[in-house]
């Protein structure tokens, strides 16, 4: 019922470990996604029968399906570790989707594998929950997104903090090949691995790419444009370890992300990140960083000599800062239904957010406030933002066409997110056997760009509501 066209399971063995999940013991449905369903060419009516639900859960292998765990290293909050990989999930193998591009399934939370480093290699519904929430929002959104096609859960229990129902992300991408898939090979002295990874990347992301050094161009300027969109929707990763940044410049790995309410450049949600390496503003910067370490890694296959080699990456990694820069100032002044470029811009955007920094106002409310004229209400200093509302005045002024300018905000500016103290709410309920609430969130945030009539899905949390912590679903 998938039709499978794998790719990398053609790659050396030393790539990946192929074995099967972990059956569980009593796998139920969550949820299906019947729209990506059909652009990958599956019947979501086959996925909710019986033996669908069997594959989702990896208790059963589907035709064609070349099931392996994919190794790779990385940088964990600057720590190098040189051997992760997949400890808790499955490539179960790759589709050609309805428009013609390569798409990876995989299983999330399938048990064990050789790089569990000890962990159970299971998920709890909670996290699940979340990353299907947040990945299918961000689609909506506009943002280069892995997906989610269906979740189940397992009959089985999962212990984390406490004890959690366990469950399965099928989760889509358009490859699951990382910086750190590079780094692992690089560090081993691999060339030869190395430059199979390269040519498999070139030909499944970057075919127009002639060689190691234009294949990092590449992804400089993904991970530019990637990080803006980030940016301008206040979504802050939490973990940026180059684990998880992929080569494709899709998000990837939502474990304890959450987006904005009260704007604060230097949020951190994540339990685990002590130091604030991830918080919002640092984003630009750690995504630079973790280049950096893909360039350090794709060296001996950019050219034989190492001062060559880095001669001419370090050009190309000096681009990602006016590629970023161009980027957030195209997707803020989409935000303020700015047609055209000015050279007093970046100091217009620049006061709205020292305004909303100030009393921590909220960012989307604010924003998209501004297209329907209910900005002010969300502002604290009235007297700061009227005097900034006058100067955005006048500037929209030279820029014309106001029909044009509220269009552009209404598509650049969403009415709702996933709002982190719903998608408490939502796993909250969902662990206790309710789903209504996660699919009744999954169908707002995915229409975010039209204001929903129940203000619940725009309204920030109220004090007490605040989410201050998010956490890894490990």
């Amino acid at each position: 019922m998938i039709a499978f066209d794998n790719s990398y399971a053609q790659l050396p063995e030393r790539f990946f470990t192929r074995m099967t999940a972990t059956p569980v013991a009593a796998p139920g449905l969550v949820a299906v996604n019947d729209a990506l369903a059909a652009e990958l060419g599956i019947d979501a009516a086959w996925l909710r029968s019986a033996d669908g639900v069997a594959v989702l859960a990896g208790n059963a292998v589907p035709d064609g399906a070349a099931p392996l765990a994919q190794v790779y290293a990385g940088h964990q909050f600057g720590g190098w570790s040189p051997q992760l990989g997949d400890g808790r999930a499955l490539l179960l193998g790759e589709v050609i989707d309805t428009n013609g591009l390569r798409r990876d399934l995989q299983l999330k939370g399938s048990g064990p594998t050789p790089y569990s480093r000890r962990g159970d290699g299971r998920a709890g519904l909670g996290p699940v929950i979340r990353e299907y929430v947040v990945s299918e929002a961000m689609h909506a959104m506009g943002v280069p997104t892995t997906r989610a096609l269906a979740a189940v859960t397992t009959g089985e229990a999962v212990y984390r903090e406490t004890t959690l129902p366990g469950a399965v992300l099928t989760r889509v991408a358009a490859s699951h090949i990382r910086v750190g898939t590079f780094q692992y090979f690089a560090s081993q002295g691999d060339t030869e691995a190395l430059q199979a990874l390269t040519d498999h990347a070139i030909a499944r992301h970057y075919p127009q790419a002639d060689g190691a050094l234009e294949l990092l161009r590449g992804v400089v300027a993904a991970q530019a444009q990637l990080i803006a969109q980030w940016m301008a929707l206040g979504f802050v990763h939490g973990v940026m370890n180059t684990d998880n940044m992929t080569i494709s410049g899709e998000t990837i790995d939502y474990g304890p992300c959450a987006f904005l309410d009260g704007y604060d450049q230097g949020k951190v949600f994540s339990s685990i990140d002590h130091g604030g390496r991830y918080a919002y503003n640092r984003q630009p910067d750690i995504a630079l960083w973790n280049l950096a370490q893909l360039a350090s890694a794709l060296l001996p296959v950019i050219d034989e000599d190492q001062n060559t080699a880095i001669a001419v990456a370090g050009p190309v990694l000096n681009e990602f800062a006016g590629l970023m820069q161009a980027a957030w100032l195209r997707a803020f002044r989409a935000k303020l239904g700015l047609n055209r470029a000015e050279d007093g811009d970046e100091a217009l955007i620049g006061g709205l957010l020292k305004i909303l920094q100030a009393d921590h106002d909220d960012f989307t409310n604010v924003f998209r406030g501004l297209a329907d004229g209910t900005a002010a209400e969300w502002v604290t200093n009235r007297p700061a933002f009227d005097a900034w509302a006058a100067e955005w005045q006048a500037r929209r002024d030279r820029d014309g066409a106001t029909a044009d300018q509220e269009a552009l905000m209404t598509r650049a500016n969403p009415a709702v997110i996933p709002r982190n103290h719903l998608v408490e709410r939502a796993i909250t309920q969902a662990t206790e056997g309710e789903l209504d609430f996660f699919h009744d969130m999954l169908r707002a945030v995915t229409h975010p760009f039209t204001k929903p009539d129940d203000a619940l899905w725009t309204t920030p949390p109220e004090p007490g509501e605040e989410v201050r912590q998010t956490f890894c679903g490990t």
